[in-house]
């Protein structure tokens, strides 16, 4: 600039479009790469569920339906990563050329001031390299650009999720060994989002140290209130309590630490036989794991397998049956030796031979703790304490089980129809109906 300051400015002249260009290059460009990260989100999951649903993938014969529907998400991403890939393409000649332009002017304005004697030939040389090693470096800004937003577009992706606010704050301690496992619910209402509400102004009183059920249809509420006491969720409305402390003024840690959840959907961890039960007690020893595995009637199972205890289950369980894997959920609670113990349909998969051996430890298992039991097989619980009936979100019938079949509505219902007395119901209603000669078979 000191040397030719005539040609100079010249040369300083693409460089505020090439960085115009650039960040306007970048806002066009960032949309299109979020929109192939989504695209390749999509085509993960499916990719994912199409594994984990393999089986009935198989069973249904839609082998066809589904590679379509993956094809469909691939062209999905195929074409948002065209768009981006055409943007990025058609700005870097766009670049080129003015760089190009740039360089050109100086060769040419340069070249005249030589002629005319303004400029020596050595001046104009350094001049002319001088131009390249500024100009030319642009030439990678575009690279670096489409880099970088292929990288932001992973960024924001994961960061959104980092920032998604907490939802559930901390609270007070609260030490295993003082918790007596009263739960009491004043009020609840709950309703997942965009639905009506599932739980209505719902009260409940379970003292400490006693084995309850509940039943109910399905879509009743019944574990919906398990994930309430356990704060997956939040009540909208009304109180959960524990020892009389609500459960949202209570450290998320130990009031998790203290409830053993055996869930409906037993999801058991790619390992040895051993180390699932062992889940979340890490400390236990071989001896307390066998005795575990005892109460949860699923040792006999386990020593039948070839390696024992040291069998591996496969991903999620896939090695084993729904039975025995609820089994093992079972034996991982009974480990966990919590204060409350919540069984969420845990014999739903399991045989009535199993069911019976279960019931029986079940006496063991639930002395000197809190037993709530959720369940649609009522021959679990008929010996409970107290027996809760839900019905769209609210409790309409409790008591034992004898006092339920004396009141004779919903429980009563249920317990006939799954004993088998329906029948013999009907064919009473029949033999009042004939004729005293005639016979019914």
């Amino acid at each position: 600039m000191f040397l030719a300051p005539g040609v100079a400015w010249l040369v300083m002249l693409p460089i505020p479009f090439i960085l115009w260009g650039t960040f306007a290059f970048q806002s066009r460009l960032a949309p299109r790469y979020g929109a192939v990260r989504d695209q390749a989100g999509l085509i993960s999951d499916r990719l994912s569920n199409n594994l984990s649903g393999i089986a009935t993938i198989k069973s249904f014969t839609t082998e066809a339906y589904e590679r379509d529907r993956v094809y469909i998400e691939s062209e999905a991403y195929r074409r948002s990563n065209s768009k981006a890939i055409a943007l990025s393409v058609a700005f870097q000649p766009v670049l080129r050329f003015l760089i190009l332009l740039g360089f050109v002017t100086t060769l040419y304005l340069g070249g005249r001031e030589v002629l005319q004697g303004r400029l020596t030939v050595g001046t104009y040389g350094f001049m002319v390299f001088i131009v390249q090693d500024l100009l030319w470096p642009f030439t990678e800004l575009s690279e670096i650009m489409d880099e970088y937003q292929r990288a932001m577009a992973s960024v924001r992706r994961v960061m959104g999720l980092l920032n998604t606010p907490i939802a559930i704050g901390t609270g007070k301690a609260l030490p295993l060994d003082r918790i007596r496992g009263e739960v009491r619910c004043n009020d609840v209402t709950f309703a997942y989002k965009g639905r009506n509400p599932v739980l209505k102004q719902l009260s409940l009183h379970i003292p400490a140290g006693t084995l309850i059920g509940i039943v109910g249809a399905t879509g009743s509420g019944k574990s919906t209130l398990v994930k309430l006491l356990l704060r997956f969720y939040n009540v909208q409305s009304g109180r959960i309590s524990i020892d009389g402390i609500n459960i949202h003024d209570i450290n998320l840690f130990d009031l998790r630490r203290c409830i053993g959840w055996v869930s409906q959907d037993v999801f058991l961890f790619h390992g040895t036989i051993a180390e699932n039960i062992a889940y979340g007690s890490f400390d236990a020893s071989g001896e307390q794991i066998v005795q575990a595995a005892k109460q949860a009637a699923a040792h006999e199972f386990i020593e039948q397998l070839p390696q024992g205890y040291d069998t591996i289950v496969g991903e999620r369980g896939q090695k084993l049956s729904g039975g025995q894997r609820q089994r093992l959920a079972i034996a991982r609670a009974i480990l966990k030796d919590p204060p409350i113990l919540v069984l969420d349909e845990a014999t739903s998969a399991v045989d009535n031979e199993t069911e019976a051996a279960i019931q029986k430890s079940l006496q063991a298992i639930t002395q000197n703790r809190t037993t709530i039991a959720i369940a649609h097989r009522l021959s679990t619980i008929r010996h409970a304490d107290c027996i809760y009936v839900m019905d769209q979100g609210q409790i309409v019938e409790w008591g034992t089980h004898e006092e339920l079949l004396v009141f004779d509505q919903i429980y009563a219902n249920l317990w006939r129809v799954q004993s088998g007395d329906t029948f013999g119901a009907v064919g009473d209603s029949l033999s009042e109906k004939a004729s005293p000669t005639q016979s019914i078979n």
